[in-house]
C-alpha cells in the first residue's frame, strides 16, 4: 500500500496523526533507552565530568543531521517551507528564549522532552513539571504572557527565506551540512569509545537522532500528497505540541487531528513501553517543598523561554538545527550557555559542600 492508498484509506488528518503517533512512539522507546538529555550532557561538559552523556546527545545531534541532509540531498525531502526558514524569525527571541530554556532545564533537572519520557516512568516530579511548563507555553503563545513573548521577540527580527538558512548563508549547499554531521558523528563515536557506552544507548541515541529525520520525511511527503488538508513540515517539538494537547484535553474536541496531537501520546508510549521492558518503572516524588519550588521555576522558565525561543532543546535544538535554520542555532547555543552558568552559580557550589539539610545543596542527579 501506498501512501496515496493509505490517505484514501485513513484520510489526510489521521495519517498524518498516525505518523505522528508511531514516530513519537519510537522517539519516546529509543530517547528512554539511551538516557538522552540535554541538560545532562551540558552539566557533564562544563564541569569535565565524562564523556557518556555528551556521547549520547551528539550521536542523537549528528544522526539527525546527517539523515535530514541525506534526505535533502536525495531529492526525498523539501525543507524550504520549513517555518524556521520560510518565515519571519526573532534573533532576539531565540537567544533570550534559549538562555531562559537553559536555566530552566537545569532547575527542573531535565528539558521538557525528558520530562515527558521520565513522567511515562512513573516519575511525578518529571509529570507535574510538564504540566507546569504546558500551561506556561499555552499562556505564553496566546494567554497572558503573549504580549510580553511578542515584544521581546520584536526587538531583533530577520526575514524568512535564505537569510535564516545557514547553508545558503555560506555558500556551502547540503553536502557542506552532510560533511558537518560526519563531523559531529566522529566526535559522539570518540566520546563512545572513551567513555564505553553499552550498545543500547548509543544505538539508542542513534535512533532517537533518526526520529527527528523522519519526522521531517513523514510531514513532507504527507503535505506533498495531501489535497484537503495543509499539511506543515515539521520535525519534532515538544513546546507548542504539549500545550496543544493540554487545550485538546481541557477543551471541546473540535481541533483537528494533526501531527503533534500524535507525537506527544506516542512519546509516552513508547518510553513506557521501553522503561516495562528495562524493568525501570517506578513512582517517585519530590522530596520536600524546596525541591517543589526549584522544579516549578525551571517548568515557568522552559514554558516560557521555549515558546520565545520558537522551539524546545529538541524543537530547535535538534529539529531546527538539522536544517541549519538560524535561529535554531542561536536558540541551542543560548540553551548551552544559560544552562552552563546556572549550573556553575547554583549546583557546583552545592556540589564541592553538600548538606543534608537543603535538597538543593546535594549531588546531582537524574531527575
Amino acid at each position: 500500500m501506498d501512501l496515496g492508498q493509505l490517505l484514501d484509506l485513513l484520510g489526510e488528518n489521521a495519517t498524518i496523526t498516525l505518523a505522528g503517533l508511531l514516530i513519537g512512539t519510537l522517539f519516546g522507546f529509543f530517547a528512554q533507552r539511551s538516557r538522552f538529555c540535554l541538560r545532562s550532557a551540558v552539566v557533564e561538559f562544563w564541569n569535565r565530568q565524562g564523556s557518556a552523556r555528551q556521547a549520547i546527545w551528539l550521536c542523537a545531534f549528528s544522526a539527525a543531521i546527517i539523515a535530514t541532509q541525506t534526505f535533502i540531498a536525495l531529492g526525498w525531502l523539501d525543507v524550504s517551507q520549513a517555518r524556521q526558514l520560510a518565515a519571519t524569525g526573532s534573533l532576539s527571541g531565540a537567544l533570550l528564549g534559549g538562555v531562559l530554556f537553559g536555566i530552566g532545564m537545569i532547575l527542573a533537572r531535565g528539558c521538557s522532552s525528558r520530562m515527558l519520557v521520565l513522567a511515562a516512568n512513573g516519575n511525578l516530579r518529571a509529570l507535574l513539571t510538564g504540566l507546569i511548563f504546558a500551561v506556561t507555553a499555552q499562556a505564553s503563545l496566546s494567554g497572558s504572557l503573549a504580549p510580553l513573548r511578542q515584544w521581546l521577540s520584536g526587538l531583533w527580527t530577520i526575514a524568512g527565506g535564505a537569510g535564516r538558512d545557514l547553508l545558503a548563508t555560506a555558500h556551502v549547499g547540503h553536502f557542506g551540512g552532510l560533511l558537518f554531521g560526519l563531523l559531529w558523528l566522529a566526535a559522539a563515536l570518540h566520546f563512545t569509545r572513551r567513555s564505553r557506552l553499552p550498545h543500547r544507548e548509543w544505538l539508542g541515541g542513534i535512533g532517537t537522532g533518526l526520529m527527528i529525520a523522519f519526522a521531517w520525511l513523514a510531514t513532507y511527503r504527507v503535505g506533498r500528497e495531501a489535497f484537503d488538508t495543509i499539511v506543515p513540515v515539521q520535525s519534532l517539538s515538544f513546546t507548542g505540541p504539549s500545550a496543544d494537547v493540554l487545550m485538546l484535553v481541557l477543551s471541546a474536541p473540535d481541533r483537528p487531528w494533526d501531527f503533534d496531537i500524535g507525537l506527544v501520546p506516542g512519546v509516552v508510549l513508547g518510553s513506557f513501553i521501553a522503561a516495562l521492558w528495562g524493568r525501570e518503572l517506578k513512582l517517585e516524588g519530590f522530596r520536600d517543598g524546596h525541591s517543589m519550588r526549584r522544579y516549578i521555576a525551571g517548568a515557568i522558565c522552559m514554558g516560557f523561554g521555549g515558546m520565545l525561543a520558537g522551539g524546545c532543546a529538541v524543537g530547535a535544538g535538534v529539529s531546527g538545527a538539522a536544517i541549519f535554520a538560524l535561529t535554531a542555532w542561536l536558540s541551542l547555543i543560548g540553551m548551552w550557555l544559560g544552562a552552563g552558568l546556572t549550573d556553575r552559580l547554583i549546583d557546583h557550589p552545592e556540589r564541592s559542600q553538600p548538606t543534608l539539610s537543603d535538597p538543593l545543596k546535594t549531588p546531582d542527579t537524574q531527575p
